[in-house]
C-alpha cells in the first residue's frame, strides 16, 4: 500500500462557481483572472505529478499523436487527416485516443517504468466531464500486478488534492475525500447493491453473454430496453443510470473485475474467466482512471479488435484499421499493467471548479 499523503493544514477558499455560458472568452482578462487560481492550481499539479514519478524511477516519454490507428474500440469516435506526400499520394492518418499504443511499443522495446502526460483526442465528446482535446496521463509498471495501481492512482489524487489547497474533492454537490484509501468494489457487487441487478448471472467465460436475462433485469429496474441493445448496450445503461452516479461517495471507488467483454484491452482472470483484470476509479460519480492488467497475447488482442471493429460498423457505419506494429509489438511485450487517468477531471474535482473547460489553458 503506498504511504497516505496528509491533506493540508486548512483548505483554500473554494473556487468560484462556474461561469455563464454567455461569459466572455477565455482570453478576456476578466474571464482569465477569475480562471487563473484553477489553472495555477493544474500547473502545481501536473509538477507534483513528474516529480512523483521521477521520485520512482520512472522515464518520461512523449509519444507522437498522429498514429496509424487512433484505436479500436467501438465508441471512441476519431479525428481523421491525410499525409501528403510530395509525390501527392495520401496516407490517412489519426490523433490518437491515447497513447497506449505507442507506451506498450516502448515497453517491448525494454523499457520498464514509464509515463505520458499529454493531449489525446476524442471526436464527439463535449461537455462538463468532456473535450475532443483533453489531457491524459498514463503510466505502466512491468511486472506489477494491475491491483497495485490503485495506490498509484489514490498518491496522484491525493497530490492533486493537496497542489489545490484542496481537504475534499468536490463535484454538483458531492464530496469525497481524496487522502482515504479507496473502496475496492466488484462490479457485479456494485451492480447488486445499486442497481439489484445480478450480473454474474449473465456472465459466460466465453464472452457471449446473456443478452435477454440482462433485458430482463434492466425493464424490471424501470430501464428502457430496445429490442437491438446489445448485452454490452444493457451493461452500460445499468452501468451510466443506477451504478456510477453512485460510486466515490465519501472516498474513492476502484471498480474491479470488469466483466471480460468490457475490457478489450485487458486479460482475463485465471481464476475467473468471465472477468477482466480491469478497474476503473471513481470520485464523486465522476470516472478518473481506467487500468488494465496488459493483455499480451497478439492473436487474442487481434480477434478483440476486430469484433470492436465490427461492431463500430453495426453501429456508425465505419471501421478504424488495426496498428500492424502494434500487434507485432505486443508479442514481444512484457507482463505489465497500466493507468490512464483524466488529468483534467482530477483537477477539476480537486479545485471544484464543475466544467474541465475551467480547468483548460484554452478550452476549445
Amino acid at each position: 500500500m503506498a504511504s497516505r499523503i496528509h491533506p493540508p493544514a486548512a483548505p483554500l477558499a473554494p473556487s468560484r462557481p462556474a461561469a455563464p455560458a454567455a461569459a466572455s472568452p477565455f482570453w478576456a482578462r476578466d474571464a482569465h483572472e477569475d480562471r487563473r487560481p484553477l489553472l495555477l492550481a493544474r500547473a502545481r499539479t501536473f509538477a507534483a505529478w513528474r516529480n512523483w514519478f521521477a521520485n520512482r524511477d520512472f522515464l518520461e516519454v512523449d509519444p507522437n499523436a498522429l498514429q496509424v490507428s487512433p484505436g479500436n474500440e467501438a465508441h471512441i469516435a476519431a479525428f481523421a487527416t491525410d499525409f501528403v506526400a510530395q509525390d501527392g499520394a495520401r496516407r490517412r492518418l489519426y490523433l490518437h485516443a491515447s497513447p497506449e499504443f505507442a507506451c506498450k511499443k516502448l515497453l517491448a522495446a525494454g523499457e520498464t517504468r514509464l509515463f505520458a502526460l499529454g493531449h489525446v483526442f476524442r471526436n464527439g465528446e463535449r461537455g462538463p466531464l468532456h473535450q475532443p482535446e483533453f489531457t491524459m496521463l498514463e503510466w505502466y509498471r512491468v511486472g506489477a500486478p494491475y491491483r497495485d495501481l490503485i495506490d498509484d492512482a489514490a498518491a496522484l489524487c491525493a497530490l492533486a488534492a493537496q497542489a489545490a489547497g484542496a481537504v475534499a474533492f468536490v463535484h454538483r454537490g458531492a464530496t469525497c475525500d481524496p487522502f482515504a484509501p479507496p473502496e475496492r468494489l466488484t462490479t457485479c457487487a456494485a451492480f447488486a447493491r445499486y442497481a439489484d441487478v445480478d450480473l454474474a448471472a449473465t456472465l459466460r467465460p466465453d464472452g457471449a453473454n446473456d443478452r435477454d436475462a440482462l433485458a430482463a433485469m434492466a425493464a424490471r429496474i424501470g430501464l428502457r430496453v430496445r429490442a437491438d441493445d446489445s448485452w454490452s448496450d444493457l451493461f452500460s445503461k445499468i452501468l451510466s443510470d443506477r451504478v456510477e452516479p453512485k460510486l466515490g461517495m465519501g472516498r474513492m471507488t476502484a471498480l474491479d473485475d470488469y466483466p471480460a467483454s468490457e475490457a478489450a484491452l485487458a486479460r482475463r482472470h485465471a481464476e475467473n474467466p468471465c472477468v477482466a483484470e480491469r478497474f476503473e476509479i471513481y470520485a464523486c460519480g465522476v470516472e478518473i482512471a481506467n487500468a488494465f492488467g496488459e493483455l499480451t497475447d497478439a492473436q487474442e488482442q487481434r480477434a478483440r479488435f476486430e469484433a470492436e471493429m465490427d461492431e463500430r460498423e453495426r453501429l456508425f457505419g465505419e471501421r478504424y484499421p488495426l496498428d500492424e506494429d502494434f500487434l507485432a509489438a505486443l508479442a514481444c511485450m512484457p507482463q505489465a499493467s497500466g493507468v490512464a487517468l483524466g488529468a483534467d477531471r482530477v483537477v477539476m474535482l480537486a479545485t471544484g471548479a464543475g466544467d474541465v473547460a475551467r480547468v483548460m489553458w484554452t478550452p476549445g
